[in-house]
């Protein structure tokens, strides 16, 4: 959790609901809210001018939305999109800056959550440099494991889907897929059920 939701709440933070699919802000509207997920998953994504979707990020509860464009005072620069069913405090941007000057406390969570926005992007950075499919997509399940107490073999199963984690690194669905197969002949991944795990 970035801000307790009472604490948020009491500054008159509303609980707005989305369903899947459904825009909770676009790409060039005015950053004017603090956003915290409460339930459900929400992508940050951009679409190139074929229509093919790059996926940003992908949060979940208890992360915020888009929060460092509020300290810029600029458009935001990316989509955010409710995967899932979701839950969303809502909160405008004057009483977001209240907050962290009553409770300086929730100055540091601010800075951790934007500290590791920028981790994900200096990890996912290595994506682009590289043209091996499978290293993209290690790259990125070494990012998310890399939170987890477990790190061993095959120990974290991996909360996307191939279509997302295609979306995440620039590939295909179809080179996701091929690329998963084998990394799972070379007992990089092990796939049960559909799920993969690494």
């Amino acid at each position: 959790m970035v801000i307790e939701e009472s604490i948020i709440k009491s500054f008159g933070g509303k609980l707005k609901e989305y369903n899947a699919s459904e825009s909770i802000f676009s790409e060039k509207s005015n950053a004017n809210y603090y956003y915290q997920i409460v339930e459900g998953e929400v992508k940050l994504n951009n679409y190139n001018e074929d229509g093919k979707e790059t996926i940003q990020t992908i949060l979940k509860k208890g992360q915020s939305i888009g929060e460092s464009l509020l300290f810029l005072d600029k458009a935001y620069p990316v989509n955010a999109i409710a995967i899932t069913a979701c839950k969303v405090l809502r909160l405008p941007k004057s009483k977001f800056f209240q907050i962290l000057t009553k409770f300086p406390e929730n100055q540091f969570k601010i800075i951790n959550s934007l500290s590791d926005s920028m981790y994900f992007k200096y990890a996912m950075g290595q994506i682009f440099s590289t043209k091996n499919p499978a290293t993209k997509l290690r790259v990125l399940m070494d990012y998310l494991k890399s939170s987890e107490k477990d790190l061993s073999a095959f120990s974290f199963q991996v909360p996307l889907t191939r279509q997302q984690m295609a979306s995440l690194t620039g590939l295909r669905v179809e080179t996701t897929i091929r690329a998963l197969k084998m990394m799972e002949k070379e007992n990089i991944v092990k796939i049960q059920n559909r799920k993969i795990f690494y």
